[in-house]
């Protein structure tokens, strides 16, 4: 973990003090993502309501510049004909990302799988169609207990994937099975939501900071 990303990581346990009792958890996880990523890895991310929001938030800071530009390195854009206007507007505006996919997104596969299997494996499909070794899966559940959440995990271990959980202080089946449950203290499923956000905002400043600040 870099100066700056360690900055972020006091910073949120500075505002948020509550958030101590998981702050090992919260490193381990940035342990775990980072290894990940520098193993050019994936990130899949699933999570129900609120938290399937939170599933697309999350991807949505990690595919793009979040707190820093990342523009592209001169090797990334020699990919582009820098002669054309076409090769040097993608030069100019590609950022750099970290991948992730949200598999609440794909509603498609989600309604078949739900129509013609089973609602509780949507995610658990999804993780097998996409998951490799070394990827993650990040998963959000308030109980711990979200079964369609719970199957994903089961295959994503099955297939060699680093496992995450964020909920709630019980953890529930997702703290016996993840590699990291990150367990915020809150009790009720918009607390509980309310502490995942700015746990999972810093987990991806951190991410920047070790992939992009140069």
């Amino acid at each position: 973990m870099n100066k700056q990303s360690q900055d972020v990581y006091v910073s949120l346990l500075d505002n948020y003090p509550k958030l101590a009792s998981c702050g090992s958890s919260i490193k381990e996880a940035f342990e775990l993502l980072s290894e990940s990523y520098h193993g050019y890895g994936k990130l899949l991310v699933c999570g129900n309501g609120g938290s399937a929001s939170d599933a697309e938030h999350i991807v949505g800071e990690l595919m793009k510049g979040f707190m820093l530009r990342r523009p592209l390195s001169s090797e990334q854009t020699s990919l582009f004909d820098l002669d054309t206007a076409e090769g040097q507007f993608l030069a100019d505006h590609l950022q750099g990302a970290l991948p992730a996919i949200s598999l609440v997104s794909h509603s498609s596969l989600i309604s078949a799988v739900a129509n013609d299997t089973s609602a509780e494996i949507v995610f658990a499909q999804q993780v097998y169609g996409y998951g490799r070794p070394g990827d993650a899966l990040l998963g959000l559940s308030t109980s711990g207990n979200s079964k369609n959440v719970v199957n994903a995990i089961h295959v994503a271990k099955a297939l060699k994937l680093k496992t995450i959980g964020m909920t709630g202080p019980g953890g529930g089946k997702m703290l016996e099975l993840c590699d990291v449950t990150i367990r915020v203290p809150a009790e009720g499923t918009p607390a509980i939501q309310e502490l995942h956000l700015p746990v999972y905002h810093a987990l991806c400043r951190m991410l920047e900071y070790e992939f992009f600040d140069s």
